[in-house]
């Protein structure tokens, strides 16, 4: 980061794109828009102080992938190591893709945006950050790639239950885990159920008196080896890395399309099938009462639990489960609705994230304010009525960093498709047969409705009934339908 002279503003730098954030999705954008369109100059902003987004604002105990890291890691780079990975070997990916293609001078941290403003008349978006030093930095750049993920970092979700002030322990989110936090030889009460839970739980057990996992509502598991067949072998046939990650990703993808598609045709069968898994840990009356979800399969994520390492935590009675809604926290733990009462040290609320669009970073255009929630999302990159920006918004079914790829080869394609044709601003809008389409979530809830998206769909941009319209979470229908956008269809409007 550039050292600040006191008192003193640093002048206006200009880029051709600048991009909002240096996690996963953030990384990838750089890579690929130097690789692909090496004569553009771009900057990468993020508030923190290194890469990593999520995988370094989340120091929880056994903070680990739930997606395997042949999907999850970039096409451009090998993963060498156990498919599901903690957030320690995922920085050191990340800064191995920024070491190895020299983005390091491109990024500046500790830069948090305050507003966004884009000039229709000089074509430009005028970004103001706030350093951390307190010295405002006002950058100016012809295309915005937001990059910054989908949940606030400085904040998880925890709800307002009767009580809280009154419990006499602590109180800790995930999301924000005390580096003085002494849970050895405490009573500690897991709020939650989703993968958060799952990885925390078997990462403290063993250290705590009890830990007792509290959910409103089981999810799916998938319990299994943390080790994939086909990359050991070919691993042990000394197959060049590049070959072995590409051929186990396409095996992967091949396998989980299967899986996604059998689970909305064939729910009930895929739904046996996942507690037949869970059953082979714990039986099937732990199963029943404990591990058995209300939805179908697929309609919230469905976490891998390596080893079966939650299971075995319940089993070996270092852990126990409980259900149940929270009427009430007493000074020593939570009483249900049911009346059972816990008794806890410490709770951590394991509830969730807290949705943010775009970063919830002041969006004008011409000296409007935008409010994402009145656009229309095209294909959940671009948005009616905002100029020259792309979010980048990954998968529920697969990994993030799929569509991270995806999405940058589109803009790189865009980019390029302006440059030949002279113009400097493009913006998406609805063709006249789109007129009356009817207004739509962000996504369907019937289709996938996990909390924090239900919480902050009325944020979010609007979908329509149409594939352009609308953000699939396909990736197997998006890696054929994205490369083949007509650039020059009736929704993309460019202006010089």
């Amino acid at each position: 980061m550039d050292r600040a002279v006191p008192g003193a503003t640093p002048a206006l730098e200009h880029f051709d794109v600048l991009i909002v954030g240096a996690g996963i999705s953030g990384i990838g954008a750089a890579y690929h828009l130097r690789d692909q369109c090496p004569d553009k100059s771009y900057v990468v902003l993020d508030a923190l102080d290194g890469c990593g987004g999520t995988w370094r604002t989340h120091r929880y105990p056994g903070i680990r992938s739930d997606s395997d890291l042949y999907t999850f890691g970039y096409r451009f780079k090998p993963w060498i190591g156990p498919p599901i990975a903690a957030a320690s070997a995922i920085l050191d990916y990340m800064e191995e893709v920024i070491d190895e293609n020299d983005l390091a001078r491109h990024i500046r941290y500790g830069h948090r945006i305050v507003e966004a403003a884009w000039d229709t008349a000089a074509a430009l978006w005028t970004v103001r950050a706030r350093r951390n030093d307190g010295v405002e930095a006002t950058f100016a750049c012809n295309f915005l790639w937001m990059g910054q993920g989908y949940y606030r970092h400085d904040q998880g979700y925890t709800p307002e239950w009767p009580g809280m002030a009154g419990f006499k322990g602590r109180i800790v989110h995930p999301q924000s885990w005390p580096d003085d936090l002494d849970y050895h030889g405490k009573r500690v009460l897991l709020i939650g159920s989703g993968a958060t839970a799952a990885t925390l739980l078997p990462a403290i057990a063993d250290d705590c008196a009890h830990v007792t996992l509290l959910q409103r509502s089981p999810t799916y598991f998938i319990p299994g080896r943390n080790a994939n067949e086909l990359a050991d072998q070919l691993n042990a046939l000394d197959v060049d890395p590049a070959w072995t990650h590409e051929i186990v990703r396409r095996k992967l993808l091949q396998d989980q399309a299967a899986f996604t598609l059998r689970s909305r045709e064939e729910p009930d069968t895929v739904k046996a099938e996942l507690l037949a898994g869970v059953s082979a840990f714990v039986g099937p009356e732990l199963t029943e009462r404990h591990f058995t979800p209300r939805y179908r399969p697929w309609r919230q994520r469905i976490a891998f639990v390596p080893d079966g390492d939650l299971f075995r935590s319940v089993m070996s009675g270092k852990a126990s489960v409980a259900d149940g809604e929270i009427e009430t926290f007493t000074a020593t733990g939570v009483r249900l609705k049911s009346g059972e009462t816990l008794e806890a040290d410490i709770i951590v609320t394991a509830t969730g994230f807290d949705l943010s669009v775009l970063g919830d970073i002041p969006i004008m255009v011409d000296g409007r304010a935008v409010d994402l929630a009145d656009s229309v999302t095209y294909r959940g990159m671009m948005f009616t009525g905002v100029p020259n920006l792309i979010w980048v918004f990954g998968y529920f079914r697969a990994s993030w960093t799929l569509r991270v790829d995806l999405v940058s080869d589109f803009v790189c394609r865009l980019l390029k498709h302006m440059d030949d044709r002279s113009v400097r601003k493009v913006e998406v809008a609805l063709r006249p047969e789109d007129q009356d389409m009817p207004r739509l979530p962000w996504v369907d809830p019937d289709d996938f409705n996990p909390g924090y998206l239900m919480r902050g769909m009325s944020r979010m941009p609007k979908a329509g009934d149409k594939p352009e319209w609308r953000h699939t979470q396909d990736y197997w229908a998006e890696r054929t339908a994205l490369p083949k956008i007509d650039l020059d269809g009736p929704e993309f409007l460019y202006g010089s």
